[in-house]
């Protein structure tokens, strides 16, 4: 008969894994992207963690008759700093950045019978037939 899993092992494992993933979050809003567009006319700075830090403007790309070249200017700038800080998450987190699936974790400890709290091959969701139930299988 195989060994029930080690919960204490499972649970310090779990609580090491967000830790680790807590301190590569907590890393990612000191590391900086920078982006461009426009020949270097806009600049855009943005943290790891997504947070816009500044959008710098050349005067030159000021144009009074042109604005909408500057606003695509702006935009492309941003966009590129963007995919650039969330490769950086990409980067840091891996897998980590994704949310915690425990019934994923107990199909892989092969405990994927007990949603529910019940035990495998009982009833739907764990919970022991009601008392009709009984009468109307015998």
């Amino acid at each position: 008969m195989p060994q029930p899993p080690n919960l204490q092992n499972m649970l310090r494992q779990a609580q090491e894994m967000m830790a680790a993933q807590q301190q590569a979050q907590e890393a990612l809003k000191s590391e900086r992207v920078e982006a461009s567009a426009g020949g270097g006319m806009v600049k855009v700075a943005m943290t790891g963690d997504l947070h816009l830090e500044s959008i710098t403007i050349d005067p030159g790309a000021v144009d009074p008759e042109d604005v909408e070249m500057l606003q695509d200017m702006v935009v492309a700038a941003v966009n590129e700093a963007l995919r650039s800080a969330q490769e950086l998450q990409e980067s840091k987190l891996g897998g980590m950045g994704e949310g915690f699936d425990p019934m994923s974790a107990l199909d892989a400890l092969g405990m994927g019978g007990l949603g529910g709290g019940g035990m495998p091959g009982g009833p739907p969701g764990g919970a022991p037939p009601n008392r009709a139930a009984r009468r109307k299988k015998r």
